[in-house]
């Protein structure tokens, strides 16, 4: 089935994402506005740069861009602490992401190119950008926080609150995770096979996965997971939580990729959102099964 034809599912992400984001945006907006303006000011200052430092080199186009800056400013509003530090919120791993992947897309670009593999120049589009990051805003809004408090999946004070934005964190790591995956393995060549058969497969097809690939992936994941942990504060275990759904999450889009993809169940975009989204999940999961003493 041509991708033209699954273009439903893109729009679907847009519409699961967007209007979520934007209504954040507002609420956010106007309460910090109103209680402490600086706050409002800088994470949507930052954002905007983001989303513009995004256009300039290319990696998204307009519309990519401003979902990018958006989804940007609504993690930094979800993990913002008083005193107010911007760089101790979510735009550290939100701008690891985007100078990794944007590294990675460049890397080899001129073999990914005679391969028929590179990425267009015009950048990602508003539902890539939706598909990578929208997971993470979703898991890190206050209504997920609030739900995992409420059932003593996290404590509500103290140094173990921070656990609460593992999920938000092992979606971003797997955004990294995915597209460094593809476009160094792309890059560098080897020998990729299909992951439910382990069968050889050439190099971009849908569900096949190289060594160079793979471990290039688990490094990008690991390092989006140890800056977010250094930006919120997390600790070790926070960070190796986030890094657990991160591979979890890799590991289903080859999966999704060989089977449902490939037999044009699934376009890309609902792969990368599902993939991203079952990151946050099985970071959850691991939250929900380890106990946590006291609230630090």
């Amino acid at each position: 089935m041509p991708e033209t034809k699954l273009a439903w599912q893109s729009k679907t992400v847009l519409l699961a994402v967007l209007p979520f984001v934007a209504a954040h945006l507002v609420l956010e907006t106007h309460w910090w506005a109103v209680n402490f303006s600086p706050l409002a000011i800088w994470s949507l200052g930052l954002s905007l740069l983001l989303g513009l430092i995004a256009l300039r080199m290319r990696s998204a186009t307009l519309a990519g861009a401003a979902t990018g800056a958006a989804i940007n400013a609504s993690l930094m509003f979800s993990t913002a602490v008083v005193p107010y530090q911007p760089w101790r919120t979510a735009l550290i791993p939100v701008l690891v992401v985007l100078v990794l992947t944007s590294l990675a897309t460049r890397f080899g670009r001129a073999r990914k190119e005679r391969l028929g593999l590179a990425e267009q120049r015009r950048g990602r589009a508003a539902a890539q950008v939706a598909a990578n990051l929208g997971a993470a805003a979703l898991a890190a809004c206050e209504l997920a926080q609030s739900w995992m408090i409420d059932r003593g999946i996290t404590p509500a004070v103290g140094t173990q609150y921070v656990l609460v934005f593992a999920p938000m964190l092992a979606a971003l790591a797997e955004a990294a995770a995915d597209t460094i995956s593809s476009e160094i393995g792309q890059a560098l060549g080897g020998q990729a096979r299909m992951i439910t058969t382990l069968r050889r497969a050439e190099t971009g097809v849908n569900g096949a996965v190289s060594i160079a690939g793979t471990m290039a992936g688990i490094l990008a994941a690991a390092i989006v997971a140890v800056a977010g942990s250094l930006a919120l504060r997390g600790g070790l275990e926070f960070a190796l939580i986030a890094l657990a759904g991160g591979i979890f999450g890799l590991l289903l889009d080859s999966l999704l990729g060989a089977t449902l993809e490939r037999r044009g169940w699934l376009n890309n975009d609902l792969v990368n959102f599902l993939s991203t989204a079952s990151a946050a999940g099985f970071a959850l999961l691991i939250l929900a099964l380890i106990p946590h003493h006291g609230a630090g």
